[in-house]
């Protein structure tokens, strides 16, 4: 593929560094942006609603200074690089301040547990990973190449920055710190993406080439990759670990409900869920008396090579009552 030419980079330059006339204008603009697309993140997760995350997630400008920190490496220019990073940086904690800030005004806690918009967002894992590096490369390319520039809001909404920050400070005033770790896990994920897939597309571009790098430029290039590279292995280690115990979780829980349901059929009883929490599996079941005997169950594990695993069960018996005529 042939390089870009010199008015494609300072297209690039202009969309995506804050300098210049007008530098103030988008700093502005990315100051406005940024606070209503947290306070529109913060309500969609409180709210439980997927399309007001969504609003936000277009809403968000955070892509544009995590772009141009892949531009800045590439082009060697620590001002603008240092630019950048600061507005990644405090744009991050400022989205945080305001989620911790609205959730003092929720009622009650905003957990994984009974919001569905926080449990997408505390179980990254490398399949996360694997989108956002996609991800990333699409708006890389959306961003090198003007004729598919309007890919960018498909962009916005695939690769989630804005929302993960959000559940970080509402799960931070519930009280659920671990929860708020793995958030900020899945962001971090997400930004580390982007940077390792957007300088692929501009070294496969070969921006730096058009650009006309001095050697001490290349080492700087050099050493800003190898940051980048070494932010990658870090977040894959938790998301490995956390793709490991969600999968092994998810083929336990399905070994127990196939033997669960041989054994609830027997009795004409049917099983209504399986949950794994922790080191336990729980099943709930129902269906009219007699109950079906645990032990019956516990030689069906055994026999299923599920021996030693702690099940607990909740039997409710079904009854039925005639409707007066």
């Amino acid at each position: 593929m042939s390089g870009l030419a010199e008015a494609d980079i300072k297209r690039m330059r202009d969309q995506l560094f804050f300098e210049g006339p007008e530098r103030s204008r988008r700093l502005s603009r990315y100051w406005l942006l940024l606070p209503l697309a947290a306070v529109i993140a913060s309500a969609g997760v409180v709210s439980d609603s997927t399309a007001t995350v969504i609003g936000a997630m277009i809403v968000a400008p955070l892509m544009t200074p995590i772009l141009g920190i892949v531009l800045a490496v590439v082009l060697a220019d620590r001002a603008n690089l240092r630019r950048c990073v600061i507005l990644v940086v405090a744009g991050a904690a400022a989205v945080v301040a305001i989620g911790w800030l609205l959730g003092l005004f929720v009622p009650y806690p905003v957990i994984a547990a009974t919001n569905s918009q926080v449990a997408a967002r505390v179980t990254p894992r490398i399949v996360d990973l694997v989108a956002a590096l996609a991800t990333g490369a699409v708006g890389s390319v959306a961003l090198a190449r003007s004729d598919i520039s309007d890919t960018l809001p498909g962009v916005a909404i695939a690769i989630s920055l804005v929302p993960p920050l959000a559940v970080v400070g509402l799960t931070l005033e519930s009280g659920a710190p671990r929860q708020s770790l793995a958030a900020f896990v899945l962001f971090a994920t997400n930004v580390a993406a982007i940077l390792a897939s957007g300088i692929v597309v501009m070294a496969f571009h070969r921006v730096h080439k058009v650009f006309g790098q001095t050697a001490t430029a290349g080492s700087r290039y050099g050493a800003a990759v190898a940051v980048i590279a070494a932010l990658l292995l870090v977040v894959i280690v938790p998301l490995w670990i956390n793709s490991d115990r969600i999968d092994k979780t998810a083929v336990r829980e399905s070994e127990v409900q196939a033997v669960a349901e041989r054994w609830a059929d027997d009795a004409s009883w049917s099983v209504t869920g399986v949950t794994a929490a922790g080191d336990q599996v729980l099943i709930e079941a129902t269906g009219p008396d007699p109950a079906p005997a645990l032990t019956l169950l516990r030689h069906d594990l055994d026999a299923a090579g599920l021996n030693g695993l702690d099940v607990r069960v909740s039997l409710v018996p079904a009854t039925y009552q005639p409707v007066p005529k």
